[in-house]
């Protein structure tokens, strides 16, 4: 089983406000964020939730130290999957990335297992979401601090490049000027 985690807690300082419940096209980034891991074969799917909490359509993880960045959600994810039996492996995305598809999750997601390390590359470049399988969880949760996230991690240690640019776009949303046009 492969899990699906969203990291959503942040406040969005340079776009002006959390993210996670901004809409683009018809559509809450959040849940097109949801959405997208569970087209791509992932389940269960949970949400990292800290400066903005509101209802969303998957299991939420509350992050009360999202003020010290990405990693504190990070590890606030990985501990919410660490009890579940028979969760091999988990797709963690950014709540930002509207680019991101269901056909390049299922990708990413392809024959995953417990010793899997994998990101999305776009154009040969490393970006999300990144694929961590179980037995990375803890070296993945302990290098994740401040606003690190896996990345340092996956340049650790022998992680794999799978290409997904054919099928989706990795650009997040860091400002409003970033948003696509409706």
């Amino acid at each position: 089983m492969i899990a699906g985690l969203v990291l959503a807690a942040g406040e969005g300082s340079r776009f002006g406000g959390p993210k996670a419940p901004v809409i683009v096209g018809d559509e809450r980034l959040v849940d097109r964020a949801i959405r997208v891991l569970r087209e791509g074969g992932c389940d269960p799917v949970l949400v990292v939730l800290g400066a903005w909490r509101g209802e969303v359509a998957a299991e939420i993880v509350v992050n009360e130290q999202w003020r010290s960045g990405m990693g504190s959600s990070v590890q606030a994810g990985l501990a919410a999957l660490e009890g579940r039996a028979g969760v091999d492996a988990v797709v963690i995305t950014l709540v930002d990335l509207p680019g991101i598809t269901g056909a390049a999750v299922e990708r990413l997601a392809r024959g995953a297992s417990a010793a899997s390390l994998a990101a999305a590359a776009f154009a040969g470049i490393r970006g999300n979401p990144v694929l961590i399988g179980r037995e990375h969880w803890a070296g993945v949760s302990e290098s994740a601090i401040g606003d690190r996230g896996a990345r340092a991690y996956l340049n650790e240690h022998d992680s794999v490049l799978i290409e997904v640019g054919d099928v989706a776009d990795g650009n997040d949303i860091d400002h409003r000027a970033d948003l696509p046009s409706q």
